[in-house]
């Protein structure tokens, strides 16, 4: 992303709001780049994915002048109950163009895990963007049987939606707002949940830096053990760009 690849969340949870228009503006630069970040908490989609630890954090991207765009991404997870730091290695590709004013992003993300996580899933996306204003659509497209025993999860059969507003406050400090619906049965089986969800965010971010708050309205097993996902998290992070 920085450029903004569709999964570093922006550091992996932040900066929220203006990934569209970042990435139809990027997109057109037919160049590599790459993105390390350092994070008090990785949060993905209002959930702590660390038990609120810290995070390590980075990616490659390549975007070429027609708009198609080819990145990877990784950072450490904690899903317990073992406590054992695992891995998440994400692959994604898509196209970014404009049509007027308008920003569009269409493409597809593999979230890879290792075995602490027992799953690993596709989505499809589409996104557009307008001004400070954005909405993303993720659906499941796929999983891999062998992840998740028993359990057989079709297309569609979760979703990510997504609204954000980003805007300049002066002297380069942006403020993103976010608010996100997560549902499905895979969603459910994923987060450990017993139903959909919602989740909001409001970030602050100057240079490399990012301080955000963020709540969720979740209930059942995400919000037990060391996740806490039914409290409000504070997160501080900083990102680099790095040229290649």
């Amino acid at each position: 992303m920085y450029m903004k690849n569709p999964r570093s969340r922006l550091g992996a949870a932040l900066l929220p709001a203006t990934l569209l228009c970042a990435f139809a503006t990027s997109s057109h630069a037919g160049e590599w780049s790459a993105n390390a970040s350092m994070t008090s908490n990785y949060i993905w989609r209002g959930l702590t994915q660390t038990e609120n630890e810290a995070a390590v954090q980075g990616g490659i991207d390549y975007a070429s002048d027609s708009g198609f765009y080819v990145g990877t991404w990784a950072s450490n997870v904690n899903y317990g109950p073992s406590d054992v730091y695992s891995y998440e290695h994400d692959i994604y590709a898509g196209f970014a163009f404009d049509t007027g004013a308008i920003s569009w992003d269409v493409g597809y993300l593999y979230y890879n895990y290792d075995k602490e996580a027992n799953f690993d899933f596709g989505e499809v996306y589409v996104g557009v963007g307008i001004g400070g204003f954005s909405a993303k659509y993720n659906v499941l497209a796929n999983t891999e049987a062998d992840e998740a025993p028993g359990q057989d999860f079709g297309f569609g059969e979760a979703y990510y939606l997504s609204l954000d507003y980003g805007f300049e406050i002066g002297n380069g400090v942006g403020i993103g707002l976010h608010i996100g619906h997560h549902d499905g049965d895979f969603a459910e089986a994923f987060n450990g949940n017993a139903e959909g969800y919602y989740d909001y965010n409001v970030t602050v971010s100057k240079g490399g830096f990012t301080f955000m708050i963020s709540d969720t309205d979740v209930k059942g097993g995400a919000a037990e053990g060391g996740y806490d996902n039914d409290q409000i998290k504070f997160v501080v992070s900083y990102a680099v760009d790095i040229a290649m």
